[in-house]
């Protein structure tokens, strides 16, 4: 599938995802791609956030490629019963482990925990062996449960802009590796 045959979703996580983010550099360069917007940044609300990612899924006329980093991760699976529409596929990027209750804020476990059953669609889940909001295992855990092709980031953090990941080409690559593999009828 090529970008321009997909509605992509970009789902950040929480505090959204700032001018220097890869989210956002991806939005700008990415044709078809559109942020799913949260009226509420810094105070996440699990019901508000996966209503709006759900309403935005279902509202889609192309095929749905999810592009999802941190709790937009958790935001996005926990909205899956509400999707309408075939999603084709999701890119999965620093998912957080919110079943882990050191997590900070805490009001971010309140998107836990995560269900273990397939997803209905590819994905990829991409994780770091340094991120602060989840170990490693954690994430290859929960990439097994869901059936998502496991990518090792190496140590990089949380994959954001504080880590050093504005333009992040590599996942750009992978991303594009990703689309290359759906198809439109999904």
């Amino acid at each position: 599938m090529r970008v321009a045959e997909a509605d992509i979703l970009i789902v950040p996580g929480y505090k959204g995802s700032p001018e220097d983010h890869w989210q956002t550099r991806w939005e700008k360069r990415l044709s078809t791609a559109r942020r799913v917007p949260q009226a509420e940044w810094s105070k996440p609300v699990r019901e508000d956030w996966t209503r709006v990612v759900a309403d935005a899924v279902n509202e889609c006329t192309r095929p749905v490629v999810l592009v999802a980093h941190s709790l937009g991760v958790a935001t996005a699976i926990q909205a899956i019963p509400q999707f309408e529409r075939r999603v084709a596929g999701a890119f999965l990027v620093a998912p957080p482990d919110v079943e882990n209750e050191a997590i900070r804020p805490r009001h971010l476990m309140t998107f836990g925990p995560y269900p273990r059953d397939p997803l209905p669609f590819p994905s990829v889940v991409i994780a770091s062996r340094n991120d602060v909001f989840t170990s490693f295992e954690a994430a290859e855990d929960i990439a097994g449960a869901w059936g998502s092709l496991f990518v090792d980031a190496g140590e990089a953090g949380h994959i954001n802009a504080d880590s050093g990941h504005g333009p992040w080409p590599e996942g750009l690559l992978t991303f594009g590796q990703f689309m290359s593999r759906l198809t439109v009828s999904a």
